[in-house]
């Protein structure tokens, strides 16, 4: 093995083990609104939260970058996971932890040919026959299930609810979340009946007052 195939691998096993020690995945715009994205990632990951998205279609490819190298650097302060969204070149210029693609964006296969073999991949599904498919492809480490319940962070996408859920949680071998209109309390309850161990929320941490206590509330119940 030579050092560069071995740097990788580490790279890769460290990732790896985070990506499945990991409950709770936040995704979040670049804060432009609020101004306070270096202190929002720094409470969202001191209250728990395991992976952090970035996402957010405003941006321009430049800013987006810029975000990112915030976003990345809280990441590494805490030792959690960051993660791209749809834009390979951005990922591979950023080093992303965790690149996640929908539906329509790049096969696995693409993504691994410009990214390489250290970077995490994640896909969005929304059926279970979606799903299935994810767990079989061999370059897809994990995979989001959803949206269980209406989102207006996905207008038009229509609910698939929590049946599927417990489908899944019976069969599935590779890390995957639930995701879509989860919040706290009875919802996050009812999708955890189900046997989904992981979450992906958006304004239950995002929309909060106090974004590290509202991630708190959530790793708790994970």
């Amino acid at each position: 093995m030579t050092m560069d195939a071995a740097v990788h691998d580490t790279d890769r096993a460290a990732r790896l083990d985070r990506l499945h020690a990991s409950r709770l995945y936040v995704c979040t715009d670049s804060r432009s609104a609020q101004g306070d994205l270096p202190e929002f990632l720094d409470a969202a990951y001191a209250g728990g939260v395991d992976i952090i998205q970035l996402r957010d279609k405003g941006l321009e490819a430049r800013a987006e970058i810029e975000a990112l190298e915030v976003l990345r650097e809280a990441a590494h302060r805490h030792g959690k996971l960051f993660s791209v969204n749809d834009r390979a070149d951005v990922a591979l210029l950023v080093g992303a932890d965790v690149f996640h693609i929908g539906q329509g964006d790049l096969t696995s296969e693409q993504a691994r040919t410009v990214l390489g073999p250290d970077v995490i991949l994640g896909r969005s599904t929304h059926s279970i026959e979606q799903a299935h498919t994810a767990e079989a492809d061999p370059e897809i480490d994990y995979f989001c299930l959803g949206p269980v319940w209406e989102t207006p962070t996905k207008p038009g996408r229509a609910a698939i609810g929590v049946e599927p859920l417990r489908a899944l949680a019976t069969t599935a071998a590779k890390p995957w979340f639930a995701i879509g209109g989860i919040s706290a309390g009875e919802r996050q309850a009812e999708v955890q009946a189900t046997g989904a161990q992981r979450i992906v929320v958006v304004r239950a941490v995002t929309a909060a007052d106090d974004p590290a206590a509202a991630a708190t509330e959530l790793k708790q119940a994970l």
